[in-house]
């Protein structure tokens, strides 16, 4: 059942303070922050009828009451004629044309996001594919496009991570490793390595799985639970993947990545259980993305979770995790990192979509309004909502369907990282 079999239309003498209704006209026509809202007093009823509606729709079920009743035999009222908004209103309406202009602004910078993302993507499949019959032109390739990576890093203040779109298709098994890449070196800048140790961080990342290659793929693209044996052979991955990283004179810093990224800082980790500063600094970090990008990509999508509940999990293991990364890691990415679904304080579903490093309490979410087509959904940067705030994390079988089908939430979560051109406290 959609919105529209859901309401009805009353007349506009009918409102009264606790009905649900829709705004049937532009979101730039009116003074409310929504399209869709349940009225709260008397002045809101006031600001409806000066918009000069004849009929209103409504929905009973998000209703407090019934609406008024018509009086029996009583004519419904001719459109009463809009007039100009009060000062308040006014306010609000310079208030939508900024953020209109915003999101404008926004779009521009998601779409040159996504392409940079999509050239990203071909990027890491050309060096997945060259890595063993031209494994020099494989490093360089990884070098040239960690080093455009880095040079945003460098060159812009605020970086915000921001969930891509879910059409990656065929490229979905090229997206651990750029994810990796990705959130590893947005961290690495959080805790101030220096130029050169980010840029061998980056190649880490991008090659850090490469001794899979090696690994039967029966055995690496299971969906199932592996048998100890199967556990036991593609955990082989790290040793392998250093003796290709040897054979190639990769930097040992790259090695180290390689052979030690499940690695854990109790010494519970894997292939050589070290333990603390046993365990180079560059592989601690690459070990907090990793698992991260793990838990919410499974390779079972059935087995994953949001980025909300693997937090949380790795929060709970905390102890296999270098204390200094793990902590910025959660600063970083927000309570709601992207791909999360919330509840805002005024009891709009949401999912957050960008999160910014200097705001993480106060993510970018995109916002269910029903009185909204899907294709112009509002994208509300939190930090610049005083008035409003993330009420509760919820999980997918707890949203709505018709918010599901509007929000399109992401089998994968696949970020990318770009100037966010926002200020706030760091």
């Amino acid at each position: 059942m959609n919105e529209h079999e859901k309401t009805r239309m009353i007349a506009v003498e009918q409102l009264c303070v606790g009905l649900y209704v829709y705004l049937d006209i532009s979101w730039m026509r009116h003074t409310f922050s929504r399209n869709s809202f349940k009225i709260k007093s008397l002045e809101e009823i006031g600001e409806i009828r000066s918009l000069g509606l004849k009929e209103i729709r409504v929905n009973p079920r998000l209703s407090d009451g019934p609406p008024l009743p018509l009086l029996a035999g009583a004519k419904v009222a001719a459109a009463p004629a809009a007039h100009e908004p009060s000062a308040n209103g006014i306010e609000s309406l310079l208030y939508k044309k900024n953020l209109a202009q915003q999101f404008g602004e926004q779009q521009t910078s998601v779409l040159q996001c996504e392409k940079q993302f999509s050239k990203a993507i071909v990027s890491v499949k050309a060096i997945s594919m060259h890595i063993f019959a031209r494994p020099q032109e494989a490093y360089e390739d990884a070098a040239k496009l960690v080093g455009k990576m880095l040079e945003t890093l460098l060159t812009d203040a605020n970086i915000a991570t921001r969930l891509m779109p879910d059409r990656m298709g065929s490229e979905d098994m090229y997206a651990h490793s750029l994810n990796v890449t990705v959130l590893s070196m947005m961290l690495g800048k959080k805790l101030e390595l220096a130029p050169e140790q980010l840029r061998m961080l980056g190649i880490g990342c991008l090659f850090h799985d490469i001794g899979k290659a090696d690994i039967a793929a029966n055995i690496r693209n299971k969906m199932e639970p592996l048998s100890r044996l199967e556990k036991n052979s593609l955990q082989a991955h790290c040793e392998l993947g250093t003796n290709l990283a040897n054979q190639f004179d990769f930097p040992k810093e790259v090695a180290d990545i390689i052979l030690q990224h499940h690695e854990a800082f109790d010494g519970s980790g894997y292939p050589k259980k070290l333990k603390g500063e046993g365990i180079s600094r560059l592989a601690r970090i690459v070990a907090v993305v990793n698992t991260y990008d793990n838990l919410c990509n499974h390779i079972n999508p059935a087995n994953s979770i949001t980025p909300y509940e693997a937090l949380s999990f790795m929060f709970k293991q905390r102890a296999s995790f270098d204390p200094a990364p793990f902590n910025m890691f959660i600063r970083c990415m927000g309570i709601y990192p992207p791909g999360t679904l919330v509840k805002l304080s005024d009891g709009t579903f949401g999912m957050v979509v960008a999160i910014n490093s200097n705001a993480p309490m106060r993510p970018s979410v995109l916002i269910y309004d029903p009185g909204v087509p899907k294709g112009e959904a509002i994208v509300l940067e939190l930090h610049k909502e005083s008035g409003l705030s993330v009420t509760t994390t919820i999980t997918l079988k707890q949203l709505p369907e018709a918010a599901c089908d509007y929000l399109n939430p992401k089998k994968r979560q696949v970020y990318f990282s770009h100037p966010s051109g926002l200020k706030g406290d760091s």
